[in-house]
């Protein structure tokens, strides 16, 4: 499960942005509860500087309801560990029974903390030490979740929800109109011209990098280069070379000089998709790269770049997390502002217009009349199920716009056996069928851990490659809530 409304900060230059235009151009009330003087005085330096109004510091949970009650906060920063009897995260609960904005500030970033905070409902975990500008940017994203969440009444009526926002130029190829997915877009659109980093969440095939290229194009980077690192297909023993480059002579092989990607990008944006997939042993470079702004090329020189890194992902990284697969620390860098695309399973009513969409693409490419859909080929999409997302439904809509012999398509052909419920024929599975439930069993009972001792290549005696290879084949995914 994705901790919803988490924003945690990396280093953006926060200067050189415009603000969310989501709440009052009043400047928001902060509460700071911190019992250590120093950082207290920092956080409180920063916030006056930038014009928000700070009340009194509190050092304990009773310090800080007392001030709550007085000084009326719109936004509290909550140190987890305090003076006094409780926690933050005790603190976190009764505010979270408020409907208060908060956000947690904490110097630990273990998995015990995430797991004992992530049910209070938090806006944001900073990790210690943090500087001005992931404050700043920090406090912008929380107010825009807390707008969204809670919307502010008018005049002491009912609460005034945030009008729909006109769709951007940069959103005009993107094809939808389900409540859930306009809720996505929007919140893409309000991130867009923002320099900071975006975590896009989503089943395979529900177009994360078509958004990531719309955030780009909206951003002031939109003339600069939009580059796409595919984490998952990286090659294992290039990989290093393949994102901060090499110079010549730095190994074997190495008979020229190469720029690696993120180098490629100066000046722009960086989307790594498949992120889950990261190496461990790379993950910390990635981490000095978010942090530091900076890389090093094999058998070079340090170089400070300036990039904008937004990712995506089709796993629960905070199972990954858990499970000692992810650095919980880049996580936090790369979750500054999560955005959550919904499945075509939970966008129906798209399903219609995507096709169509599609019809006319395959048909202007093809020079030739777009066919119409029949009512029931319209209730053949509708009633499957899509586990493949947008690109099995693309896939399906061109098959079946280069069979079609007339004006009108009678009926729809799913193809069964790749990403498709398992069927069946005269009471019987096909081969890939019964292989693909072999596997999903097999991986199901042993919580689906592919390789190392337990794991299902283990179980089914195959090597991890050719597991991976097959379930890839197979369109075997686990699959994540993301609620």
């Amino acid at each position: 499960m994705v901790w919803q409304g988490m924003c945690c900060i990396f280093n953006g230059d926060y200067r050189e942005k415009k603000p969310f235009q989501t709440h009052s151009k009043v400047k928001a009330k902060i509460l700071i509860v911190e019992d250590q003087f120093i950082e207290a005085k920092s956080l409180n330096v920063i916030l006056t500087s930038a014009g928000y109004a700070v009340c009194s510091i509190a050092r304990s949970v009773n310090g800080a309801l007392s001030i709550i009650e007085e000084e009326k906060p719109d936004l509290v920063l909550v140190d987890i560990f305090l003076q006094g009897e409780g926690t933050g995260i005790d603190l976190g609960r009764i505010l979270s029974e408020r409907n208060m904005a908060f956000v947690y500030l904490s110097a630990n970033s273990n998995r015990q903390i995430l797991e004992q905070a992530k049910p209070t409902k938090p806006y944001g975990f900073m990790v210690k030490p943090f500087r001005a500008k992931d404050v700043l940017i920090m406090l912008d994203v929380a107010l825009y979740l807390h707008d969204q969440r809670f919307p502010k009444k008018a005049d002491g009526g009912a609460p005034q929800k945030p009008g729909p926002v006109a769709p951007a130029p940069e959103f005009g190829h993107i094809v939808g109109k389900s409540k859930k997915f306009m809720a996505a877009l929007e919140q893409a659109q309000m991130v867009g011209p923002q320099d900071t980093s975006v975590l896009i969440l989503g089943e395979s095939g529900t177009g994360k990098e078509v958004i990531a290229q719309a955030i780009h194009k909206l951003s002031a980077r939109r003339h600069k280069p939009f580059v796409v690192v595919n984490c998952g297909t990286l090659p294992a023993n290039l990989i290093e070379s393949d994102l901060f480059g090499h110079e010549k002579g730095s190994f074997t092989g190495a008979i020229t000089k190469r720029e690696g990607k993120f180098e490629l990008a100066d000046g722009g944006t960086v989307f790594l998709d498949e992120v889950g997939e990261l190496p461990l042993e790379l993950q910390v470079k990635f981490l000095r790269v978010l942090q530091e702004r900076e890389i090093e090329p094999i058998g070079g020189k340090p170089k400070r770049i300036n990039v904008r890194v937004l990712a995506a992902t089709n796993k629960d990284l905070e199972e990954e997390v858990a499970a000692g697969r992810f650095r919980i620390d880049l996580y936090y860098r790369l979750n500054v502002f999560p955005l959550i695309l919904p499945s075509l399973r939970e966008r129906k009513e798209d399903i219609p217009l995507l096709a169509n969409y599609f019809l006319k693409k395959y048909s202007s490419e093809q020079e030739r009349p777009a066919p119409v859909l029949s009512q029931e080929a319209l209730d053949t999409l509708m009633q499957y199920q899509w586990p493949g997302n947008i690109r099995e439904l693309e896939n399906t809509i061109q098959r079946n716009f280069v069979v079609a012999k007339t004006a009108v398509i009678e009926s729809i052909e799913i193809p069964k056996g790749v990403a498709s419920p398992v069927g069946s024929k005269d009471g019987f599975k096909t081969m890939m069928e019964n292989e693909r439930d072999h596997i999903l069993a097999v991986l199901e009972s042993c919580n689906w851990k592919v390789s190392g001792k337990g794991g299902a290549a283990e179980i089914l005696d195959i090597n991890v490659s050719t597991l991976n290879s097959r379930m890839k084949k197979l369109g075997i995914e686990r699959k994540i809530n993301f609620s």
